[in-house]
């Protein structure tokens, strides 16, 4: 039996979607005083804040959010292995950014067109995870068809983290969405990007290591209790505290 909460909401499928976002929001913010440009700078906050303000929703569905945030245990984490991965240089961000908001675009229109407990916020959602596509490819077409080097950053970058791109499209409890279907829709608007960034669709499987398709089980990779240890610090040093 799928667990519920207040209004029947499916508290698999809300964690894994509010992690989703929680932690891809934390990856961005981490390039804070580090983007390439003030301008792209602004761009990642942006798209961090809005990412965490799905996150707020989505994890408020299932409990108390900033309990689900910050006092959580590392395998109690539902999101994907994909958005904990570190941000490595730019181009391994962009490749991070396309792959993920590809795939939550696809399937946000699919749950606001479907209704559901998830429709509303999906809804508007989307539009806010279009330009995150948007801003992604822009910017794989001019590091790909770019200089030699950002040719061969970005390329390396779409070949690093193409195996943890499988697990998306692993059913989640309490998400009725057409999973193959959005994968075959993925790979072909990814396929079309790389295509006009002169960038190769990288070779090898989508899942297959150990460390790749787990993290809705709760098994992450290393990095992730890092970065987890980090957004947690201040909540767990101060408990109780208000601000």
């Amino acid at each position: 039996m799928t667990a519920t909460g207040p209004a029947t909401v499916p508290v698999t499928a809300a964690l894994a979607l509010g992690d989703d976002a929680l932690v891809l929001s934390h990856r961005l913010g981490e390039w804070a005083g580090h983007a390439p440009v003030l301008e792209e700078e602004v761009a990642l906050a942006n798209i961090a804040l809005d990412l965490l303000g799905q996150a707020r929703v989505l994890l408020s569905m299932a409990g108390d959010e900033d309990e689900l945030a910050y006092l959580r245990e590392e395998r109690a984490f539902r999101n994907l292995q994909l958005v904990e991965q570190p941000n490595g240089d730019f181009a391994h961000t962009i490749a991070r950014q396309l792959y993920f908001s590809t795939y939550q675009q696809l399937l946000y229109a699919e749950l606001a067109a479907g209704g559901g407990p998830f429709a509303p916020l999906a809804a508007k959602a989307v539009k806010e995870v279009t330009y995150h596509r948007d801003h992604a490819e822009q910017w794989t077409l001019r590091l790909g068809d770019g200089t030699e080097t950002s040719h061969e950053r970005m390329r390396d970058a779409c070949a690093a983290l193409w195996k943890f791109t499988g697990e998306m499209f692993q059913p989640v409890e309490g998400l009725d969405a057409d999973w193959t279907g959005l994968d075959q829709r993925w790979q072909e608007s990814v396929e079309d990007v790389l295509g006009r960034a002169t960038l190769p669709l990288p070779e090898g499987p989508r899942t297959g290591a150990w460390s790749a398709g787990t993290g809705r089980q709760g098994l992450h990779t290393e990095s992730f209790g890092r970065m987890l240890a980090e957004m947690q610090h201040l909540h767990r040093s101060h408990p109780g505290a208000s601000w």
